[in-house]
């Protein structure tokens, strides 16, 4: 009887994780939400997740919490804001990779693997907790030198490491995440900023790419001049302020993001040949938006939706061929763990500020979703200006803590923030509720920050 009880627990535990689907989340940098053929790019060509897209869930309105690599990075391992993680550079603290997804993911019986660009440390042990396998693909040289002498591209040996993995993982579900450094810039490389594949060398040859569509010199004018005189604007002059540098820039920029699609191909291929494809859920999405020459900007970092909007798509093919789903709720980037874990059965920890965006890519429309997020940026660098907001369905407000300025945004009225009503006494009201708001939201995420506060932390970590 003993011998019976035990055969049906071991079938009832390899007929659950049999069950269980795969995922792979692919994660890319510096990609705004509207550089993809299915948001609308006139230019770019991106088939593979096209096609994602249009038999799955593509999220028109994914914000991130904090705009840059590093941080935003960290928030979607933990599910948490800044404030809460308050990593700053260094090593993740040991309570958050604690309750990190992969951690949890692992712990219920998933294979798990970390490919690619990493922008954190983890303590003593716990790579080992979260991963049965990690690869680090440092972010430059793009072009590494293979043991046969020749030279590989980051995103292929992204694409490489992950087919790797698919071929063997055997017997239980696994989870991979690969993580792009494209569509990143090369930023020790003045001349040619943006290292693409040899795969993608032939697109956009000699086609003329169009200007951006905020690139009126009246509306970079129209800021304040702690914006004007930052870091965005050193950086478009190395990269988008003659017609010459922004056609073989934005070319080679579109190239590298054709490359992540072209890999990202490869591995949808793999899945297919071993017959995963139908139990396979995919996840895209980009760690920050980017300015590429809008508002007389470079890089992100800043409360305007070019900065804050990345794509987001979420493929379950689970539910079958279904036409192109577009979702306008709020989403955000530290949405992707509690989703990623709910699609694997596990329990989302009480600790995680994101929400599942399962329910909604089946259809389910959630009761009650959130109708605004906090955003906040703070470095140690001067030539970037800190900011916290309120990012809403219709009104964004912005506090730029070291220069005491504040914007506010209506979305309806001026879907391109060229008007900031902060002065106008019609949005008096509008300004102090958002004002009350900020502090109540912010302040519940954790302890204020400031420059200093982000110079002692990062001091600690040395």
């Amino acid at each position: 009887m003993f011998k019976y009880l035990c055969f049906l627990l071991l079938f009832s535990i390899s007929g659950y994780a049999s069950n269980r689907p795969n995922i792979i989340f692919f994660l890319t940098d510096d990609q705004r939400y509207d550089f993809l053929g299915c948001s609308g790019h006139p230019v770019v060509k991106t088939p593979h997740l096209d096609k994602l897209a249009s038999e799955g869930t593509r999220f028109e309105n994914t914000i991130v919490t904090t705009a840059t690599c590093w941080i935003s990075r960290v928030s979607i391992l933990t599910g948490l804001h800044l404030r809460t993680h308050r990593f700053t550079g260094g090593t993740v603290q040991k309570k958050f990779s604690q309750t990190s997804y992969p951690a949890i993911l692992k712990n219920n019986g998933y294979q798990t693997a970390y490919i690619g660009k990493t922008h954190f440390k983890l303590e003593k042990g716990e790579q080992q907790k979260m991963f049965d396998y990690f690869k680090r693909i440092s972010r430059g040289p793009y072009f590494k030198k293979m043991p046969d002498g020749s030279l590989r591209h980051e995103s292929e040996l992204c694409g490489d490491e992950a087919i790797k993995y698919i071929r063997k993982a055997k017997g239980k579900p696994f989870f991979i995440s690969v993580n792009f450094n494209a569509t990143h810039a090369e930023d020790k490389d003045k001349k040619d900023h943006f290292p693409y594949p040899k795969a993608v060398a032939s697109l956009y040859e000699g086609q003329k790419i169009p200007l951006p569509k905020l690139n009126d010199p009246s509306i970079y004018a129209n800021n304040p001049d702690f914006l004007k005189n930052s870091m965005h604007q050193a950086r478009f002059k190395w990269r988008w302020d003659t017609p010459e540098k922004y056609q073989h820039n934005m070319r080679n920029y579109l190239r590298m993001a054709s490359g992540v699609d072209h890999v990202i191909g490869r591995v949808l291929s793999e899945l297919k040949s071993q017959n995963l494809h139908n139990n396979t859920i995919i996840i895209y999405s980009a760690d920050n938006g980017y300015y590429a020459g809008d508002r007389g900007f470079a890089g992100k970092w800043t409360h305007y939706e070019e900065s804050l909007r990345v794509p987001l798509i979420i493929h379950d093919p689970r539910l079958g061929k279904k036409k192109e789903s577009v979702r306008q709720e709020i989403a955000l980037n530290i949405d992707i763990p509690a989703t990623i874990l709910d699609y694997a059965g596990c329990k989302i920890p009480p600790i995680y500020q994101g929400l599942s965006l399962k329910e909604i890519v089946e259809g389910q429309i959630p009761a009650k979703w959130r109708k605004d997020t906090l955003y906040e940026f703070f470095a140690t660098i001067p030539s970037i200006p800190n900011v916290v907001a309120i990012r809403g369905e219709r009104y964004v407000y912005a506090r730029y803590t070291d220069h005491d300025f504040e914007f506010l945004h209506d979305l309806e009225k001026d879907p391109d923030q060229l008007v900031n009503y902060a002065k106008n006494p019609e949005y008096k009201d509008i300004l102090e509720n958002l004002r009350n708001q900020l502090e109540t939201v912010s302040s519940s995420y954790g302890e204020k920050f400031t420059r200093s506060v982000s110079r002692k932390i990062r001091k600690n970590k040395k």
